[in-house]
């Protein structure tokens, strides 16, 4: 073919694909809808102000419980001394017996008594077992609450060192099965009752001896805890 020829055509097939791409140009604008970019940026905008979800945050519980005890029941949550400086903790119905905000905490053994049929705290007490001579006070204290009475009782520091065979024998009374196995800085908790006898599943005593192996604190073992629901009187 000449070159005349070949350059005739080339001339005519760019003509032909121009046409085509401006044709193709047009019916692509014809199908797609005109949209505003005032359109476009408000609703870009209106999708980032809608409002987050987010999970609901917990409801808080009596005595720090993770779940709400059962209607007709009394919380409560005892927690021993931690070391020198972390104090021990005794709530009932979500109001702190004793603790470290009460002001009513020291070392030895702390005891609260509480009017299982009115939720009313009768006393609270601590008496300590490392100096002193307390263990006589600490019996009558203890014989002396109530029948109908929730008697809680939990350790700080040393519970042990001072602790005599009267109060061990009223606390064994009551139901202790670790009283007389405590040693020097033992982490004790006990729940027990006077004149009922509480539901066999429910948390009433735990220790933890003091191990340097072991110890979470420098000569003190780690806090221990009791928690759960006393069902209330029957009405």
């Amino acid at each position: 073919m000449r070159p005349v020829a070949v350059g005739a055509l080339r001339a005519v097939l760019f003509a032909g694909t121009c046409v085509c791409a401006w044709y193709a140009g047009y019916l692509l604008a014809e199908l797609i809808p005109d949209v505003s970019l005032t359109g476009v940026g408000y609703r870009i905008q209106s999708i980032s102000q809608r409002p987050i979800l987010k999970a609901p945050v917990p409801k808080r519980q009596k005595c720090d419980h993770w779940a709400a005890c059962p209607p007709n029941t009394y919380a409560y949550r005892v927690l021993s001394g931690g070391g020198r400086d972390k104090y021990a903790k005794i709530c009932f119905e979500d109001e702190l017996l004793i603790g470290e905000k009460t002001g009513n905490v020291g070392r030895g053994i702390n005891i609260a008594i509480v009017n299982y049929t009115t939720a009313k705290v009768i006393a609270t007490q601590y008496f300590d077992m490392y100096e002193g001579d307390n263990s006589g006070a600490m019996t009558q204290f203890i014989r002396g609450a109530p029948v109908k009475s929730l008697l809680f009782m939990v350790t700080h520091d040393d519970g042990s060192s001072r602790l005599k065979e009267d109060a061990k024998k009223a606390i064994e009374e009551l139901g202790s099965k670790e009283i007389r196995s405590m040693q020097f800085r033992s982490s004790w908790v006990f729940l027990t009752a006077k004149g009922f006898e509480l539901p066999a599943g429910i948390q009433r005593e735990k220790i933890n001896h003091s191990d340097d192996a072991n110890n979470r604190y420098l000569g003190w073992p780690a806090e221990i805890q009791i928690e759960g629901c006393v069902p209330k009187e029957p009405s």
